[in-house]
């Protein structure tokens, strides 16, 4: 159950925005698009307008929005919701807070993660060092930071920025390498990758993510799965993105934002093909009596274009970078807690039939 010193870590992070210049804002819970990150969404039906409503899976389309009319830097605390498994670290409605800068980058935003987390370790414990699970993290600055293709490369002696684009040869050569020490649902989903930046991402979560338990960011993501980031300045098929991991799961991502409307529109149709072929490749292994597949919990649900956000980038957004940090996963470092159920006051359980 969170406790008392757990409710003043929440209230620290307004004081701490505040005095940074950011403007605290409320962005709708209910939303006409599901839109901002990759995850199954919650369905609600309006009776009055007669539509489906979904609940929001992300607060950063709104934000950017803000930067669009004039608000230079701006944050919310609020509730997600995503309808997805359970697990220690994941719950269908969970707490971030977001934040949205004008003239900074993705160089600005891990300076800034790095000063919420130590800020809050020093609030809680007055000090950088701490135990997790038996596991001392050291929170000193600077933290470490280490492109996803070299991590990739040190823990499958793999280097996939030699292989190019061919997304056979790559496979070929990762089963070639790794493939007795992969388990079979591991193959299956290195050999469902669409593009070998998806490769690359599979494995890293597959293979790297677990090892990240001192504080680590984790660079210049692939194109293909980074449709919201700008394009790396310097690589061509990365962009300005990172994670931040500690203790071997995700704390934050953050990017220089994408201001191009032409090529952030391109990125979500693109986004939207891709999903409706996985839905249609589901239909078309149905194998219940019903007719469902049993994929279908991952991909029946529906994506759309948010026009207004594409609309928005039409008029104008400057240069900014944005972040979301989960409030969550930081308690849980910061209190020793092993599963994200004992940092949520009444989380999500499943029922015993």
């Amino acid at each position: 159950m969170c406790s008392v010193k757990e409710q003043r870590l929440f209230q620290r992070f307004g004081r701490l925005w505040k005095s940074f210049g950011f403007v605290e804002v409320e962005t709708p819970v209910l939303q006409g698009a599901a839109g901002g990150a990759e995850a199954r969404p919650f369905v609600t039906y309006h009776n009055s307008l007669g539509r489906d409503l979904y609940l929001r899976i992300a607060t950063e389309l709104h934000l950017k929005r803000m930067l669009v009319g004039g608000f230079e830097k701006v944050y919310e605390i609020g509730r997600i919701f995503r309808n997805e498994g359970l697990s220690p670290r994941h719950n269908p409605e969970f707490t971030t807070i977001e934040m949205y800068e004008a003239y900074s980058d993705y160089q600005s935003m891990m300076i800034m993660a790095e000063e919420i987390v130590t800020r809050c370790a020093v609030a809680v414990h007055g000090k950088l060092t701490l135990d997790y699970q038996g596991v001392e993290i050291c929170l000193e600055r600077p933290w470490r930071r280490e492109t996803m293709h070299n991590l990739v490369k040190e823990a499958t002696a793999i280097d996939f920025n030699e292989l190019g684009d061919d997304l056979e040869v790559a496979k070929n050569v990762t089963f070639r390498t790794l493939g007795s020490g992969l388990e079979s649902k591991d193959k299956h989903a290195i050999a469902a990758c669409p593009t070998v930046g998806h490769l690359v991402n599979e494995l890293f979560e597959i293979i790297v993510e677990p090892k990240l338990m001192q504080p680590t960011f984790v660079l210049d993501y692939p194109i293909e799965i980074s449709p919201l980031a700008k394009p790396h300045r310097r690589h061509l098929g990365l962009t300005e993105r990172f994670e931040l991991f500690i203790c071997g799961r995700e704390m934050a991502n953050a990017f220089s934002e994408l201001t191009d409307p032409m090529d952030q529109r391109g990125r979500l149709e693109e986004q939207v093909r891709q999903h409706n072929k996985k839905r249609a490749s589901v239909a078309s292994e149905s194998d219940g009596a019903d007719g469902k597949s049993k994929k279908d919990d991952d991909e029946s649900y529906e994506v759309t274009l948010d026009e207004d956000f594409l609309t928005a980038l039409e008029y104008g957004m400057p240069p900014a970078s944005g972040m979301g940090l989960g409030i969550d996963r930081l308690v849980m470092l910061l209190t020793n807690s092993a599963s994200i159920r004992d940092v949520i006051a009444f989380p999500v359980l499943k029922i015993q039939q």
